[in-house]
């Protein structure tokens, strides 16, 4: 079974969370979460056989207040 793991940039458009990118290390994943303009979220996941079978928010960056 094949099992790796890998640290996520995901970011919010729209009230939908799409896909950025993906890192193998875990400081250049938050490096470049930080680089985004936009609310982003940094996810740890873990996969087998190229199904995800576990996943974390590590941290929400960005602007996460709501205007009234």
């Amino acid at each position: 079974m094949a099992r790796f793991v890998q640290f996520e940039i995901w970011e919010n458009n729209g009230g939908k969370w799409e896909f950025i990118a993906s890192f193998m290390d875990f400081d250049l994943a938050q490096v470049m979460a930080r680089k985004r303009s936009y609310r982003v979220r940094l996810m740890h996941v873990v996969y087998q056989d190229g199904k995800v079978v576990g996943q974390e928010v590590l941290t929400e960056i960005g602007a996460t207040r709501q205007e009234p």
